[in-house]
């Protein structure tokens, strides 16, 4: 790294040199303006890099976020690794943010880009696939021989540089690898595999850019390659931080699903008759698991959620997790006896053995929670007959030996779960807390960690985030948006809504918003907590719209990708688009297309969430509140992501909807609206008729780098 500015105050004067007004930026950019706001988490970016220290920080929407730690970032002369929280951030801060600095900063770094594997083309799998000819349906066969086209020119391999084939098709599991199925050093494509690439590049990088899910992963399984990065890294920061939480949470913990062990079965049977069709019956031996993963998704029940103790009380369903680890022990014999055949039968025989070892290390771990869960009856019973128990067991819901998870053990208690879809079961074990593993790597070696998001804080305090992170003795700050959302936003809470209870919500949802988004001409998100209300508020609007002749066009989730929705919401002349999670965060719509967003209800979490249910019950033994130490916190960083798509610039106005009258009448609301940026409020339909109708946007926003 050369050409870092001299500066009298170390790195922080550097930084303040560069994004003040004399600075490099403010002589590229003519509407450049210097934000307090910006200077101010830049300094204190700089400060955690030079002292080897952990930041949480909250930056609200427009104050410059990510050239506040991309600038000092790059004029440290540390080895830094960002983590984001979408692969879309990553490749804006790659592709266009990180090259634009260094040009005006006048430094010369090496950066990297790094992903997950199942996003590079596989070149084995794909020539594999494509040599088998087993296609479900015609497009999968002209769409991987795009891939194939696209790979041949390709440098990085990477699907995101190719538009010609959509995310979601089904092909890219054909041209792609997964942890189980990459050959690794013993591929006969190694020389030329994108995924391998990558990580040489990685590990020569002076600054690497990765995601909450690659990252999480490699502290959990160490397989996805930051392995080599992380023991020299001297600042981890992670952007969008306030997703990391929910992410640490999955990948430290454990889950068998039978779209995992279907895609065993298939590819046993296609490695066996490849490299030892002599070995054994491998059709059998295939069907033998597919016909065991039936009678587990039968005997698994209705869609939804159930803990790991319910799921014990059903003995088919036992049962049939026992046929499947015998079905896999099976082959998995034949599949040892034929090892030295090939390196693809090698690789199956051990996926066998990890597979049986998980589904038995959760039926384990299940088998402890309800032990442990008649210990605490027992206990409960004794002391309040007024006995000591001899032999006490914690109160939290742990087991007695952690299930094992794919890099090592889940650290401290832990949830087991079961999650039953249309089609396929996943046993999921959870730990109740991720802090554990983030502390043990905190004190593993000094260097810098920041945290930043536009929505860490609930009402000014970190204190959900901290403890759920184990950053307690972290640095927290936050800088407020510079917008002005009293003049430029309204928030509407509409008088009558009434609660979210009742089979009648989606109508009186529906009857509230019909008149706004008539007299705003569409432009409007309308986001709901759930993809029934998605599919219910969907037709209620349909079927107005065929009685009163409006010209508004539905963007509906799930008929068409998340995508395309988004690229025909910016170009409509009237668009509505309703959907779910992936529409709360990531989504950045400026001006006066989208200045309408009406939320369906408060998000809490839904109350079939069994890891949810544990962490109430651990805070009630703890003698805390669940509602406001875990509930209330993460629905207001939810509704604030929601709420966050509306005014992304200093010329934009627009109205903030929130069709729950909790907000407005529970005394937990005031929580949620000082989360909230300072709107000013109604409950009034004529004054939010009145704001829509003098919506009046500059033409020219302000440019605004970071």
């Amino acid at each position: 790294m050369s050409g870092i500015p001299d500066a009298a105050d170390g790195l922080a004067g550097a930084v303040a040199n560069a994004l003040g007004a004399q600075g490099p930026l403010a002589r590229e950019h003519a509407g450049y303006v210097v934000r307090d706001g910006q200077l101010g988490l830049a300094d204190a970016v700089a400060q955690a890099i030079d002292a080897r220290s952990a930041l949480v920080a909250e930056a609200g929407t427009g104050t410059g976020k990510t050239f506040s730690y991309l600038v000092p970032a790059l004029l440290s002369g540390a080895r830094v690794l960002i983590s984001t929280g979408t692969r879309n951030l990553q490749d804006q801060l790659f592709h266009r943010d990180l090259p634009e600095l260094a040009r005006l900063l006048d430094v010369r770094v090496d950066t990297a880009l790094l992903k997950g594997r199942a996003n590079y083309v596989c070149w084995h799998h794909l020539q594999r696939n494509l040599s088998e000819g087993r296609f479900a349906r015609r497009e999968d066969i002209a769409d991987l021989h795009r891939i194939q086209r696209f790979a041949v020119v390709s440098q990085s391999g990477d699907r995101s540089d190719f538009p010609g084939v959509a995310e979601e098709a089904p092909a890219w599991t054909m041209a792609t690898s997964t942890r189980e199925n990459c050959l690794g050093q013993d591929c006969p494509e190694l020389a030329r595999c994108f995924v391998f690439k990558a990580r040489q590049a990685a590990q020569r990088a002076e600054v690497v850019v990765v995601n909450h899910h690659l990252f999480c992963a490699d502290l959990a399984l160490r397989d996805e390659g930051v392995a080599d990065l992380l023991p020299t890294a001297d600042a981890l920061i992670f952007d969008e931080a306030h997703q990391l939480p929910a992410v640490a949470t999955a990948f430290f913990g454990m889950s068998v699903s039978t779209r995992r062990i279907l895609d065993f079965a298939r590819d046993l049977l296609r490695a066996g008759l490849a490299e030892a069709r002599d070995g054994a019956d491998w059709t059998a031996l295939s069907r033998g698991i597919e016909q065991a993963l039936r009678e587990l998704r039968l005997h698994a029940g209705t869609v939804g959620r159930m803990e790991g103790r319910e799921a014990l009380g059903h003995a088919p369903f036992v049962q049939a997790i026992d046929g499947c680890s015998r079905a896999i022990a099976a082959a998995g014999a034949a599949l040892e006896r034929a090892a030295e055949r090939g390196k693809e039968v090698q690789r199956c025989a051990l996926r066998a053995t990890e597979l049986c070892s998980q589904l038995q290390a959760w039926l384990d771990a299940a088998a402890g929670a309800v032990t442990a869960d008649a210990a605490n009856a027992a206990n409960a019973e004794a002391a309040t007959a007024g006995a000591a128990s001899p032999d006490p067991v914690p109160d939290a819901p742990a087991v007695d030996g952690q299930p094992a998870a794919a890099g090592g053990t889940i650290e401290g208690p832990t949830v087991t779960w079961v999650e039953v879809h249309g089609a396929s079961v996943t046993l999921h074990a959870t730990p109740l807390s991720v802090a554990p593993v983030f502390r043990r790597h905190l004190s593993a070696r000094p260097r810098a960690w920041v945290f930043l998001s536009a929505t860490l804080a609930v009402g000014g305090a970190f204190g959900h985030f901290v403890s759920a992170m184990g950053l307690e003795e972290a640095r927290q700050l936050v800088w407020e948006s510079p917008f002005d959302y009293a003049n430029q936003a309204l928030l509407y809470v509409p008088q009558g809504i009434g609660l979210p209870a009742g089979a009648d919500f989606a109508a009186r949802v529906a009857s509230a918003i019909r008149p706004l988004l008539a007299a705003n001409g569409g432009r409007a998100f309308v986001l709901c907590t759930t993809l029934r209300m998605v599919d219910q508020l969907a037709g209620l609007l349909d079927t107005a719209q065929s009685s009163d002749g409006s010209a508004l066009e539905l963007l509906v989730q799930g008929r068409a990708s998340r995508a395309e929705l988004l690229d025909r919401f910016r170009v409509a002349r009237a668009p509505v688009l309703i959907g779910s999670a992936s529409f709360w965060e990531g989504v950045d719509v400026p001006g006066r297309q989208l200045s309408l967003v009406i939320i369906d209800k408060l998000p809490f979490a839904p109350p079939d969430d069994p890891v949810l249910r544990a962490r109430i019950d651990a805070a009630r033994r703890a003698g805390a509140d669940p509602f406001r130490t875990l509930q209330l916190p993460a629905a207001a960083m939810a509704l604030k992501q929601g709420a966050g798509r509306l005014i992304r610039s200093e010329e934009d106005r627009g109205v903030l909807v929130v069709c729950d009258a909790r907000l407005a009448e529970k005394s937990y609301g005031r929580t949620l609206l000082r989360s909230l940026p300072p709107f000013r409020r109604t409950r009034a339909p004529d004054e939010v008729l009145g704001f829509i109708e003098g919506i009046d946007l500059a033409e020219a926003p302000t440019v605004v780098p970071g």
